[in-house]
């Protein structure tokens, strides 16, 4: 009767100790000593494999091997391009015509598909599968990569010198209490069920089913989310529209944020700075932009100061990277079936930083194709800063409110 126990306890007890020839030599031991059926009983106790056990029974029987040598003389299969010199060569010829990389740099990649080249591999006689074409590939250097936004086109000469100015006069407002926002609107969402990208945990097989095809939905329409982004109380307020993205319904989306949040959290306030992108509804050029912010500071009876990055950089406009991309990990993977859904995923976004957001629905009409006159424009109380003014600028309250309200 063959001990599997003890065979088993004394091959977990040697094995970390040794290596592969080791370990099959003790094998073949214990098989050896158990006497007939040894070979199956060992297998089954210690899980080599009954062919590696009959190897070990040979090397008992052979000379041994010289110190830390494990295999004899020319043990283990030969590489594949040993068997087969000219395999590299050809797949070098084959993925070359459309490498997509910087022939200097050492790391390119291939538009081709694994089978592809394994298929035209096989047409010049090599027998190689896609699995090995993947591991060739890395050997000489190649790698499936994607895309990287690195280029910027033109950038503004002045560029880094506006990111300079909007962090000290930000630092400026924050260090005498006055409120600094970052503004800007969210991708629209269509309203329906419809897919939405990411993923969530969810029990296995509870996947959520949507619609084949994102068609929008003529009833439900598309959620216009308008934000602006409390910099020094790392707080946001999203307003989500329902009709256009214009420069009326931005500047309402401040306004809904001073009234909720904001005059509650800077009651002595007497300037307001907002940081937005060059182009848009909040652009640097809009003229309806610069019309409402007018009726605001009238309204509010404070001085509004605005600083548009550089054309090209909204990415390093704060709102980007301190709420949005919360907004969306939040509800990434739910369908976003209707505008209440919208704004409670929205309001129910927070991070471990302390970022707290509220959210409302805006179903104001704001029609597109508004015109400011020539008297509208004169009349609204702008005052730019010597250094870019056409960025950077103060709308302050005027006395003349008929006009401003015509």
């Amino acid at each position: 009767m063959i001990d599997r126990e003890g065979i088993q306890a004394r091959f977990l007890l040697a094995a970390p100790h040794l290596d592969e020839r080791g370990r099959r030599i003790l094998a073949a031991t214990e098989a050896r000593s158990a006497g007939f059926g040894g070979i199956v009983g060992v297998a089954l106790a210690t899980g080599v494999a009954r062919s590696t056990i009959g190897r070990g029974l040979k090397d008992l029987d052979c000379p041994a091997l010289p110190v830390n040598v494990v295999r004899c003389p020319g043990g283990g299969r030969p590489t594949l391009t040993s068997r087969d010199p000219t395999l590299l060569e050809d797949l070098e010829k084959i993925v070359k015509p459309v490498t997509l990389g910087d022939p200097m740099r050492p790391l390119q990649w291939v538009s081709k598909s694994l089978a592809k080249i394994a298929a035209a591999l096989k047409d010049l006689g090599h027998n190689v599968s896609a699995n090995t074409v993947a591991m060739l590939l890395v050997q000489i250097g190649y790698l499936r990569l994607s895309v990287r936004k690195t280029d910027e086109r033109s950038n503004h000469p002045d560029r880094d010198a506006q990111f300079i100015h909007i962090n000290d006069k930000a630092a400026q407002f924050i260090a005498l209490e006055e409120p600094v926002t970052s503004v800007d609107t969210k991708k629209k969402e269509p309203v329906g069920n419809f897919k939405n990208s990411g993923s969530d945990y969810r029990p296995r097989g509870c996947n959520e089913h949507v619609r084949v095809h994102d068609f929008p939905d003529k009833e439900l329409g598309k959620a216009i989310p308008y934000g602006v982004y409390d910099v020094g109380a790392n707080a946001g307020f999203v307003s989500v529209g329902v009709d256009h993205d214009t420069a009326e319904m931005a500047v309402n989306s401040i306004r809904k944020w001073w009234n909720s949040m904001g005059r509650f959290r800077y009651p002595n306030a007497k300037r307001l700075m907002i940081t937005a992108d060059c182009g848009g509804s909040n652009g640097s050029r809009v003229r309806l932009w610069k019309w409402e912010l007018q009726k605001l500071a009238d309204e509010l009876n404070i001085e509004i100061h605005v600083c548009h990055y550089p054309p090209g950089c909204s990415k390093w406009n704060k709102i980007e990277h301190r709420l949005f991309c919360h907004i969306t990990q939040n509800w990434r993977g739910t369908p976003l079936t209707s505008l209440m859904t919208v704004v409670e995923l929205i309001a129910g976004t927070s991070t471990k930083t302390g970022l707290t957001v509220r959210s409302e629905l805006d179903q104001g009409q704001y029609p597109m194709g508004i015109k400011v006159t020539d008297a509208q424009w004169g009349a609204i109380n702008i005052v730019g800063d010597e250094f870019h003014p056409e960025w950077n600028y103060c709308i302050r309250p005027t006395r003349n409110e008929a006009l401003v309200f015509e």
